[in-house]
């Protein structure tokens, strides 16, 4: 529950200090086509004059004539109701009403028939709607160059910013719900996990153009991901001749040390510098279009200081602090060419290399209840490496209507981990040195065939997707001393996923009604390969073959008013680092381990949102509810007579996640408007009996555990003279349920500056995040045979200056 006097407070204080985050207005650019024939004939007629004219006080808007195969073609055509005049020398002038929507960037009237010099066609009137927040409800665009107080930081960073999105763990929720599938460019990437999300803290945010944010997704994305999606997609110029953009942005964090160390440890990080250069690069000319992007990320971050109180059923209590010192060195390249072959087919070829180098220098000290005796000194350095290299290839063929495409892709990824842990195990009668070294090499192929059909009212999209993905990992351990490693838990394990599926999709839209209806049906079959010296773990997988239904149905009350209903049903599958069987010892008492036996969550959500829009703002309201069978969380327990702790993945019972959610934006003047987002929600997990099978057989039993949660971001943005822009953002995020606990409360204040010069080329801005340095991660965990209290004072306060320009 909210706690009621520092909720009040912190509500009051932030309502007081609106925040800015703009909302692009998804404003769909339409294009429309058609061909033009003689009634009597059906002989097509070039040259023909076409006209589009407003229905409401016949403005012109757009015109052309027909080519040599009687067709015409009119593009940027915004949402509203409109008539076609089609008018030719010795036939009668046509009109014909043409509503233009927001659901589809192409609409093909088909065949507008021309009589000659009889009856005058009335005209019909088709009424349609305004400019919206966001065309069909079900996806929030936001552009990141207006995020300001976050700029030169990393993505992760910049997603803290946006509705709906809070971030726990390094990982990102929507909504309260942290199975996302996160897509750069609409695919899946090693950068960002297959079917999961992994490494947004080092992908820069300079990298990135904007980001979607999909809570019911459609049926041409794949099935994973119950909270939705978050397609990230990078920038990529489109004009002619040479021209680009460079940057660069630097600054510091852990500007002081908010909790000082537990004795007898190395001093924890300060003042850590962040340097960011950027440059984006592109030539087109003819039929030719050559792109590249390269961005480093130099980070030295303190990424965790967790000060944790453990008391176990025996009466033991232990005190610990875990202090990471990492370094982050992230280099991104991105290159390719666009290749016109002729006016209906066209080629995009593109590569991309990644290179992620982390050094973490740790330090993690156990104490007795009153400090007054170190139990034991955990000492570490990890050097980890992670190697990404992407190929893809585009074809498009147009057909002779506008829209009408058919795209076959091709992607192949290559992602190399290579871990290598080293550990000092001081005790106070010994010391001994551990160490462990895992590597794995992912490869996947996707292969894709999709096909779009405009119509008058809609569009068709249909399309088949296949997915070979393999990743054999190795992992040595190699003891030292009274080691504590499991070096009987180690060894080789190979993972293995074919995916074939198909979709269909059909969108409709006129005057009054929306209609979405899509089905994808996949066969997944996993396998997984286990050593069999292994002690614990075998060889395990499954196959399903299961269809994926999403509905849409909305009705425009007027033009300024919607009502909409979603319905979806989605599937979380358990990704390889989920099942990894080997024990991983980022924290030397509490071994994660994965489960070969996990299987898949499915899960069904409904949604109704209303939207209403006015001149300068809008509002959003949606009220969710999912419920996922199967559920995946993680299970904390200990085995007697060891107080380590092992985590383990497990498949539990139901769980549900209610909630509402409101987007209010508004424009007061041309110098001020503000953004206000709420999110409240109640989350559920049934009671449970699971049994866990490392390092032994065990039994784990919990309660249902149940929270009432939410968030808030008010946000607002100044436009002052001389260019000056500023932006200023509140985040207050209540306490929430946790695997076997909650985590409290928490509240930042970030602050954003920006200045165009030189004539509007060039850019300087000035952030600083968690202005207050309030952000602390605090938890209660109640496990079986324990629980414990932590703080985490990692790094959240970085200031940075940058400056860029493009020619």
């Amino acid at each position: 529950m909210f706690p009621q006097n520092a909720s009040k407070k912190v509500l009051y204080f932030l309502i007081l200090q609106l925040s800015f985050f703009s909302i692009t207005n998804a404003q769909t650019s339409v294009t429309v086509s058609g061909i033009i024939k003689d009634k009597n004939s059906k002989a097509v007629l070039p040259f023909v004059n076409v006209l589009l004219k407003t229905e409401k006080d016949n403005s012109f808007i757009s015109g052309t004539v027909t080519n040599e195969e009687g067709r015409f073609s009119l593009s940027k055509i915004k949402s509203g109701n409109y008539y076609l005049e089609v008018s030719f020398i010795g036939y009668k002038t046509s009109k014909q009403s043409l509503y233009v929507g927001n659901l589809t960037e192409f609409l093909d009237i088909n065949t507008i028939e021309l009589e000659e010099e009889t009856t005058t066609l009335q005209e019909v009137v088709v009424t349609g709607k305004t400019s919206e927040l966001s065309a069909a409800m079900d996806k929030k665009t936001f552009s990141l160059k207006d995020n300001i107080s976050q700029s030169g930081g990393s993505v992760l960073q910049a997603m803290q910013n946006l509705p709906s999105v809070t971030v726990q763990d390094g990982k990102v929720q929507l909504r309260g719900n942290d199975k996302v599938t996160v897509l750069i460019d609409g695919k899946q990437t090693a950068l960002t996990g297959f079917g999961n999300q992994t490494g947004l803290d080092n992908i820069p945010a300079s990298a990135i153009e904007k980001i979607e944010i999909i809570n019911n997704p459609s049926a041409k994305y794949d099935a994973n991901g119950n909270a939705g999606i978050i397609n990230i997609i990078y920038k990529k110029n489109k004009k002619d001749g040479f021209n680009g953009k460079f940057g660069f942005t630097t600054g510091v964090g852990s500007l002081w040390v908010r909790k000082e160390n537990l004795p007898t440890i190395r001093p924890q990080y300060t003042f850590t510098p962040k340097i960011n250069p950027s440059v984006s690069l592109n030539y087109r000319k003819n039929k030719v279009n050559v792109f590249f992007q390269g961005d480093y990320l130099y980070t030295e971050t303190l990424n965790k200081n967790e000060f944790v109180t453990r008391n176990y059923d025996n009466g033991d209590v232990i005190n610990s602090q875990l202090k990471r010192n990492r370094n982050t060195h992230f280099t991104t390249l991105k290159s390719g060419f666009d290749y016109a072959i002729n006016d209906q087919n066209s080629l995009t070829v593109s590569g991309l290399f990644g290179s992620e180098k982390i050094i973490d220098k740790g330090d993690q000290p156990f104490f007795n209840g009153d400090f007054s005796q170190r139990n034991r000194l955990w000492q570490f350095l990890e050097d980890e490496l992670k190697t990404t290299i992407m190929a893809t290839a585009i074809y498009q063929h147009k057909f002779k209507e506008a829209g009408h495409l058919l795209n076959i892709g091709f992607n192949y990824t290559f992602h190399r981990e290579d871990e290598k842990y080293f550990y000092d195990n001081y005790l106070p009668t010994s010391t001994g040195t551990d160490a462990f070294k895992l590597l794995s090499d992912e490869q996947v192929y996707d292969f894709n065939f999709d096909y779009i059909k405009p119509l008058k009212y809609g569009r068709i999209e249909t399309g088949i997707k296949l997915r070979n993905r393999n990743i054999p990992t190795n992992m040595q351990f190699i003891p030292g001393v009274n080691s504590v490693l499991d070096t009987n838990a180690g060894g080789w394990a190979t993972y293995k996923e074919l995916i074939p599926a198909v979709y269909g999709n059909y969108i409709f839209e006129n005057k009054k009604w929306e209609a979405e209806l899509g089905l994808r049906i996949e066969y997944v079959k996993i396998q997984y390969d286990v050593n069999p010296n292994h002690i614990v773990y075998q060889s395990d997988g499954y196959n399903y073959t299961q269809p994926f239904p999403n509905l849409r149905l909305a009705y425009k009350i007027n033009d300024n008013n919607k009502v909409s209903i979603f319905y979806n049903r989605r599937v979380d599958r358990p990704n390889e680092v989920d099942i990894r069987i080997f024990p991983k010892y980022d924290d030397a008492e509490i071994i994660k381990v994965g489960n070969p036996a996990l299987r898949p969550q499915f899960t069904n959500s409904i949604e109704l949102g209303y939207k209403k829009s006015w001149e300068k703002g809008s509002l959003y309201n949606a009220i969710y509810h999912r419920f996922a069978d199967g559920t995946i969380t993680r299970i904390s327990s200990t085995v007697p007579p060891s107080n380590l702790i092992y985590a383990t993945f497990q498949n539990v019972n139901k769980s549900y996640n209610t909630g509402i959610e409101m987007v209010l934006a508004q424009e007061i003047s041309k110098l001020y408007a503000f953004n206000i987002n709420l999110n409240a929600y109640r989350n559920q997990i049934d009671a449970f009996t699971v049994e866990n099978k490392y390092p032994t057989t065990h039994t784990f039993s919990a309660d249902k555990q149940e929270i009432y949660s939410g968030n808030i971001k008010l946000n607002n943005t100044f436009h002052f003279p001389k260019n000056i822009d500023a932006q200023l953002t509140g985040i207050y995020l209540a306490p929430d349920i946790i695997p076997q606990g909650k985590i409290k409360s928490r509240f930042s204040l970030d602050l954003g500056l920006k200045k165009a010069i030189q004539k509007g080329k060039g850019e300087l801005f000035f952030n600083a995040s968690d202005l207050l340095n309030t952000m602390i991660i605090k938890k209660e965990i109640n496990g079986q045979g324990f629980n414990y209290n932590s703080n985490d004072y990692y790094e959240t306060q970085v200031i940075r200056l940058g400056y860029s320009y493009k020619f």
